[in-house]
């Protein structure tokens, strides 16, 4: 999900410097918000996997 977001930075960074402002600001746009879902996820994950506890073997 990541690799979303670093695609869509770079498209933003290239389109801003050849100018088109509309596609980069939409660009950075849309990578915020698959950043933060990235990071609610993560935090999700975290917070079950912690719930859960360690098993024991």
């Amino acid at each position: 999900m990541l690799g979303w977001v670093v695609t869509f930075l770079v498209i933003a960074l290239i389109a801003g410097i050849l100018g088109f402002g509309g596609i980069a600001g939409a660009s950075i746009e849309i990578a915020k918000v698959i950043f933060f879902i990235a990071v609610v996820l993560f935090l999700i994950s975290a917070v079950v996997g912690l719930a859960r506890g360690r098993t024991r073997i």
